[in-house]
């Protein structure tokens, strides 16, 4: 298996159980590493024989612009679902945090894995 990765993505979307976090955006950190086979692109050099980053990154963005989440949890079950069934991947680890939201603390979050149930 080999692995594709996004590293510190950042996205402002509605997250949080408090009042002021259902009102206004805050930018979320997500880091993702993707599970999948490459060895077609690397023989094909074609951006259609592998999962395309371009692609999960903009989904991302307009997945995030349309939906609330309350916890984090949810969030990160939420991305790893659409890499597993939408983009094909094998295995994910999802990396999802809140930056500066307590003093003192720099970054809270969660890191999940997933895999696709065999067929």
């Amino acid at each position: 298996m080999d692995i594709i990765f996004i590293d510190e993505l950042r996205i402002p979307t509605l997250i949080g159980i408090y009042p002021r976090e259902q009102a206004i955006p805050q930018t979320i950190e997500i880091s993702l590493q993707i599970g999948t086979s490459t060895a077609n692109a690397g023989n094909s050099d074609d951006i259609r024989d592998t999962i395309d980053y371009a692609v999960v990154v903009e989904r991302l963005r307009s997945d995030l612009s349309a939906q609330h989440f309350h916890l984090l949890e949810k969030l990160a079950e939420h991305v790893a679902s659409l890499l597993l069934e939408d983009f094909g991947a094998i295995w994910v680890r999802v990396s999802i945090a809140k930056l500066g939201t307590m003093r003192g603390v720099k970054r809270t979050g969660v890191i999940i894995e997933r895999s696709r149930l065999p067929t």
